[in-house]
């Protein structure tokens, strides 16, 4: 039974290394050519780099595959791989549309065809054979015009059958010349009933409490609890949660050691705030989310207790999920119910 809830996972991020090698080969891509064999390129593609903005360039070789035609195509083999491998039962997919769109249009016309790429998702994701429960996250990008942000936001709005919430992407250094636009941007998103993430604290450069009052989770955050313990109450109060993605941390040069976590992890329950694990980018780190449970108990991070309860507020902050209970209680509860005589197996 499928039993997680992941929070925080980027569609261009998404797709496992062997099935974007795969694709690269199947449609005669210039990459198959760069990289004739498996290995080279699953190292090319997971190995760590120096710097979230190094790392972020990643994310556009994959969204160049990922159009309307392909989004099927990488969206039937993540749900598959989440369910049989993973245990998922709920799952936030974010991305920006508008980077799926064809570079060639005008920006009119690209932002006209966003809303067929969030139905194509929509539509992909709604798989019989696994039984997930998904929605989107639309991220707006402090790369982008401020017209297309707001046409982002305004899309989300506009299809809450697909679309659960919009978040802020695009490396949160690059946050601060438009910081009253952004405010402007989360006030409109808000105003529109919205639900809220962004990627705010996961870097040193990424620091701006003027964004904290807008959000309902952040993303990443670790900045806070590591150095701006005194603003974990009013996260509390406000019962905003973080999300905690670890391996991202060790590939974008954020941490040098895993173990700087604890610190992370003791300081947001000491203050009350929930924290929920997630994988950001499974993809590109070629790690699954049990993984990421199994690395912080095998390190000392955290302990059964701590991951039990960050595997219970990720249901309880999940912007889409339909139910009180999370499954785990579910399953519990069914279990513990007296046996039903009509469903015993008769003994011959």
């Amino acid at each position: 039974m499928a039993l997680y809830a992941e929070l925080h996972r980027h569609l261009g991020g998404s797709v496992v290394p062997r099935i974007l090698w795969r694709y690269f080969h199947r449609s005669g891509s210039e990459w198959s050519e760069q990289f004739a064999e498996y290995p080279e390129f699953e190292d090319f593609y997971t190995r760590p780099r120096k710097t979230l903005d190094e790392y972020l360039e990643l994310h556009t070789l994959v969204e160049k595959t990922q159009t309307l035609d392909t989004l099927p195509y990488f969206i039937y083999r993540l749900i598959r791989g989440a369910y049989v491998f993973e245990n998922l039962a709920y799952l936030e997919l974010r991305y920006t549309p508008y980077l799926r769109t064809p570079e060639e249009y005008s920006q009119n016309d690209r932002i006209d065809r966003m809303a067929a790429i969030v139905e194509a998702v929509g539509q992909a994701s709604q798989n019989h054979n696994y039984s997930i429960i998904t929605s989107q996250i639309l991220c707006t990008h402090s790369r982008l015009p401020d017209e297309v942000n707001r046409a982002i936001v305004e899309l989300a709005a506009q299809m809450p059958e697909y679309v659960c919430g919009i978040d802020l992407a695009g490396g949160d250094a690059h946050y601060g010349d438009r910081l009253s636009e952004l405010i402007q941007l989360y006030e409109y998103a808000r105003s529109l009933g919205l639900k809220t993430t962004g990627h705010l604290y996961e870097t040193h450069e990424g620091c701006y409490p003027e964004l904290l009052p807008y959000l309902m989770r952040i993303g990443h955050g670790i900045q806070i609890p590591l150095h701006y313990p005194h603003l974990l109450p009013q996260l509390a109060r406000q019962g905003q949660c973080l999300e905690v993605c670890p391996t991202t941390y060790l590939k974008t040069g954020t941490l040098d050691d895993l173990s700087e976590l604890k610190i992370v992890f003791d300081r947001c329950f000491d203050a009350g705030v929930d924290i929920a694990i997630c994988t950001d980018n499974a993809g590109l780190h070629n790690v699954r989310l049990p993984f990421e449970y199994e690395n912080l108990l095998t390190l000392d991070i955290i302990d059964f207790e701590q991951l039990q309860a960050c595997q219970d507020a990720s249901f309880r902050h999940a912007f889409a999920w339909p139910y009180p209970e999370h499954p785990a209680s579910l399953l519990t509860g069914l279990l513990q119910n007296e046996p039903n005589p009509n469903l015993t197996p008769a003994l011959t």
